[in-house]
């Protein structure tokens, strides 16, 4: 008896075990770091891919926020079939939907971003089977202008230092052509005035 007991136990973990293996979790990309300026949309991207057929009905995807300084995190987005923006609330008017789950987006814009939307976004993805395990977060900064990375300073800085160094080519070029024009036209006026002589010289000696 205690043998048969032994069987169906064996039976239903590995039962149990192929099941938890056969299910995957959804590969969710986001970019880490993000910059907006103040009164203007920002496209909050995250993209997706998932081990089974994407649907309307079954795809989901949640956004969450979670302000500076603060532990906790609210639900600010949710889309299944159709967008539930939120209804109340600090992004009431200002979060919607700008993604295609049938594409594997699952992206929202944030209209007229204020200086109290800096934090972090978490996009999270759900295509049962497939579950996910972990949401892929964005850290937003909103500043009143956009500032310059330092790659984006030396790429200016390289830049304009071809640009000058062209400019002076292209100048060095001009001047080298107007001269070597004039010290054409000087050669052929000396030769007209040396032709000019000779028929003088001719003409007096007659």
């Amino acid at each position: 008896m205690s043998r048969i007991w032994i069987y169906l136990f064996s039976a239903l973990c590995a039962l149990v075990l192929s099941g938890v293996y056969q299910v995957k979790g959804v590969e969710v990309l986001t970019s880490s770091e993000l910059e907006a300026v103040n009164g203007t949309n920002v496209r909050l991207k995250c993209t997706f891919k998932s081990t089974h057929p994407l649907s309307e009905e079954k795809t989901s995807v949640s956004w969450s926020f979670q302000p500076l300084r603060k532990t906790t995190a609210e639900m600010i987005f949710h889309y299944q079939e159709s967008a539930y923006p939120p209804t109340k609330g600090l992004f009431k008017d200002h979060a919607v939907w700008s993604g295609d789950v049938m594409n594997g987006d699952g992206s929202i814009t944030l209209q007229d971003v204020q200086f109290n939307f800096n934090g972090t976004y978490s996009c999270q993805v759900r295509n049962p089977p497939d579950i996910q395990g972990f949401a892929s977060e964005i850290s937003l900064r909103v500043v009143q202008k956009v500032s310059f990375s330092e790659i984006g300073i030396l790429a200016i800085a390289v830049g304009g230092s071809i640009g000058i160094i062209l400019l002076i080519l292209i100048v060095y070029i001009i001047v080298r052509v107007f001269r070597r024009y004039d010290n054409d036209m000087g050669v052929e006026m000396e030769d007209h005035r040396s032709k000019d002589q000779m028929l003088c010289e001719r003409t007096s000696d007659k």
